[in-house]
């Protein structure tokens, strides 16, 4: 391997195609010396970080987007391309390539290896998962492999103690002037016959030095024989879907309970401390009240977000997809869009970011449309508000919340719209375009990693208290001044919010509202809602806190079930089923398209469903359940 190695280099790019364990090399290799950015004039993850050898060598490392050719055909793939021929803005050419790819499944990435080495690039190939290998049996001729690609090949097990020694080693001598040499440019966009033509050649070229076992294991070919099931396949996927939104209520609930304990604490000690008058009421009514009734639903949301990772850790994500590619394709949707859609339950602005992996942009423009109706993370802390007001805690048939059902039919009818918006979409914006096929390659199942789930389900929490502690608490604040002045006049009979600035607003609004059974306390709320979902919560908090419902959640949820009638608590849930309250999500779309026009088509047509549906159902309600009017 020494004598294909000539110069020192400082940058070097990590390629493969996707699921290859591409960013787990790179965390592995650059720890915590790592940032997260976006490429210059677009949304594509832009992630680098420090690697430092066991001899002292630092390389700054660039985790590109995964790709099967550099022909590039989406906004990711563009970027790999234009970051390894050196065509990237404000991006200077990488020094060494390492190609990394699947060493269980090297069929896509040796075909990409072989595209890319004909850019001239420096490249050495890193087996990855090679523990794995091993123990399927599977017998690699790394010599063999290194002399037909002409360039050095490394194993490396990035989720393994000791499974990076090699590839440290050979990066030692990278630094120590022995990397491998770069050579002309001969690559050209391929079309199809030359990518089937390499295919082949990568074929034989794995036949010479790859060998696998008489009986290769089919465990998961044995496990995918009953989760790719038509029928039981579908049926295994809704009830995971049903566990999960069962556990967001019944998992989360000692937290819950201890987090919401503690913000009580503190707002009865500062209470104590201060006593009565304008500085109590503003820390305690307008910090505690409006952050503590967001920041206590945070074990709600980090279940969510655990059941996501384990099912993308485990490779079960790219299964659903190839599950729901038929129901999508009706609604005119490409099975691509899956998993971006299935991203936006934790937020819309990754799932939209995710659409970039859909190269048809008909199908992408669809999936960015509809992925916002995906009922994400912020959502949580209104519903679960809500549900806890009026809907018992009881167990339905001895086995299942009735809370828990509730949310799952919320969550059920986001996906149900969404595969309508599309439907419609399809027939008005591309009438005459049909949906290319959809070809997906399934990884093999892999047992999670305790650690890496618990690395980004704390990198979740950090984002969602930073933004508890900005967004929802300047809100909070607005929402607070707004609501006590000005003060009450002298010898006023009702509380003193009904005088305030936040009344007259509410008010103002409430003309608009009314026909779908919205009090004034809520048009308020829905204003500096906008900002983001779950501020509408805090701004109740901190409006009921005010009127004297108490600043705890129990309390706010109390004093809604005094105040609402069941059909305006319907109504509520089901306008934020559907409103585009979230602006953050409208900028997104914005960047991502291109064009503002299809920002202002999602919140149009958003609020004209939201305040659409809310109507038929409050008056639907009032007519069927009139003693709850």
């Amino acid at each position: 391997m020494n004598t294909m190695f000539r110069q020192p280099f400082g940058r070097l790019a990590l390629v493969g195609v996707p699921n290859c364990g591409k960013t787990a090399l790179f965390n592995a290799l650059t720890g915590s010396r790592q940032r997260v950015g976006n490429y210059a004039g677009v949304t594509v993850e832009h992630k680098t970080g420090t690697a430092v050898t066991p001899g002292g060598h630092r390389f700054t490392v660039i985790d590109l987007p995964g790709t099967y050719s550099l022909r590039a055909r989406s906004p990711d793939e563009e970027i790999t391309r234009d970051v390894i021929l050196g065509q990237q803005a404000e991006e200077a050419r990488p020094d060494l390539l390492l190609a990394v790819a699947d060493a269980t499944n090297l069929r896509s990435a040796i075909r990409l290896v072989m595209e890319i080495k004909r850019t001239g690039q420096p490249m050495m190939l890193v087996l990855n998962m090679i523990d794995i290998a091993r123990y399927r049996g599977i017998e690699i001729d790394f010599g063999r492999l290194a002399a037909d690609l002409g360039m050095p090949v490394v194993s490396a097990s990035a989720v393994r103690r000791g499974g990076m020694d090699r590839l440290w080693a050979a990066l030692d001598q990278v630094a120590e002037g022995q990397a491998p040499a770069a050579t002309e440019n001969r690559w050209t966009v391929p079309g199809v016959a030359d990518l089937r033509a390499a295919q082949r050649e990568a074929d034989a070229l794995i036949a010479r030095s790859v060998r696998h076992p008489p009986k290769p294991d089919t465990l998961t070919t044995r496990i995918d024989s009953v989760l790719l099931h038509p029928v039981a396949g579908l049926l295994i996927l809704l009830a995971l879907l049903f566990l999960m939104f069962q556990a967001v209520f019944s998992w989360a609930q000692p937290f819950m309970d201890l987090i919401e304990t503690g913000f009580g604490l503190l707002g009865a000690g500062i209470s104590d401390l201060l006593g009565p008058g304008l500085l109590q009421s503003f820390i305690v009514d307008g910090a505690i009240a409006g952050v503590g009734s967001v920041v206590v639903f945070l074990p709600q949301i980090l279940v969510l977000f655990l059941f996501i990772l384990l099912l993308e850790d485990l490779g079960y994500m790219a299964r659903a997809a190839f599950l729901m590619d038929r129901i999508m394709g009706e609604a005119g949707l490409h099975g691509r869009a899956f998993i971006p859609l299935l991203s936006s339950f934790a937020c819309a602005i990754p799932g939209i970011m995710a659409t970039r992996v859909i190269d048809n942009r008909r199908d992408r423009l669809t999936t960015i449309l509809v992925a916002p109706l995906m009922t994400c993370s912020a959502r949580i802390p209104v519903y679960t508000l809500i549900i806890a007001a009026f809907i018992p805690e009881r167990q339905v048939l001895g086995l299942f919340n009735l809370q828990g059902l509730v949310m799952f039919w919320l969550y059920a009818a986001g996906i149900v719209s969404a595969l309508g918006a599309s439907f419609v979409a399809k027939y008005v914006f591309w009438p005459n375009e049909p949906t290319p096929p959809f070809m997906l390659e399934l990884p093999d199942y892999k047992l999670p990693r305790a650690r890496s789930v618990l690395f980004d389900l704390m990198m979740r929490a950090k984002m969602f208290l930073r933004r508890a502690g900005t967004t929802i608490f300047t809100m909070s604040v607005l929402i607070w001044v707004l609501a006590s002045f000005p003060a009450a006049p002298e010898g006023a009979s009702e509380p003193a919010i009904y005088y305030s600035f936040a009344a007259t607003i509410g008010r103002f609004i409430e003309p608009v509202l009314a026909p779908i059974g919205f009090n004034w306390q809520i048009s308020v709320a829905l204003v500096p809602g906008m900002a983001a979902r779950e501020v509408a919560v805090a701004a109740l908090g901190t409006v009921y806190a005010i009127e004297g419902a108490g600043e705890s959640t129990q309390q706010v949820a109390q004093a809604l079930a005094a105040n609402w009638s069941l059909p305006t608590a319907l109504s509520f849930l089901v306008w934020y089923i559907f409103a585009p309250q979230c602006m953050s999500t409208l900028a997104v779309i914005r960047r991502e398209t291109g064009a503002a026009k299809w920002a202002w088509i999602t919140f149009g047509y958003m609020l004209a469903l939201a305040y659409v549906a809310s109507f038929i159902t409050y008056h639907l309600a009032l007519v069927f359940l009139p003693s709850f009017g």
